[in-house]
């Protein structure tokens, strides 16, 4: 297995995501936005009641043909675990047998249990490049993977929010 390059980004990227998902939280009872000058309409966040229903929309979102078309990755399957503890989402990579995204689920963790943070980790199960795990091939990724699954206007918000954080 080889390492990737240091993860240097990584607090930038989670900064960033930080802010959209605090727009996506601000957006709960009225989904307009504003930015970049642009009024838009941010769709609906699903928010998850267990770990068994993060698995079934893991395996919806990598069989959408337009997630098949963008990322080779897609067609294969990556299991869903009960992660312990609370403080953090992870995927797992071990070589290329079993991925793996682990999801607390625990009443302090259930912040994970949310669409968004869901996506970042199917983003790494499809980023294929060499890069730094939070590099810019995969924001690049992860914010295809938005706008492919939640649509054009989430996957504009990525783009101008990384873009002015210097994600991308």
């Amino acid at each position: 297995m080889t390492t990737r390059p240091r993860d240097s980004g990584r607090a930038r990227l989670y900064e960033a995501e930080r802010l959209v998902h605090h727009m996506f939280d601000r957006a709960a009872s009225n989904r307009t936005v504003q930015i970049a000058g642009t009024e838009l309409t941010l769709p609906v966040e699903a928010h998850f009641g267990s770990v068994a229903s993060v698995r079934d929309y893991v395996d919806r979102v990598l069989a959408m043909p337009s997630v098949r078309a963008r990322f080779r990755r897609a067609a294969r399957p990556v299991r869903v675990r009960e992660r312990r503890g609370h403080r953090s989402a992870e995927y797992l990579r071990s070589g290329d047998a079993d991925p793996q995204i682990a999801i607390p689920s625990s009443a302090d963790g259930r912040w994970a249990l949310r669409e968004l943070v869901v996506l970042h980790e199917i983003a790494h199960h499809l980023d294929d490049s060499s890069g730094p795990a939070h590099g810019r091939e995969f924001a690049v990724g992860l914010t295809d993977l938005v706008g492919l699954v939640l649509g054009p206007e989430a996957g504009f918000v990525y783009r101008v929010v990384f873009g002015d954080s210097g994600v991308v």
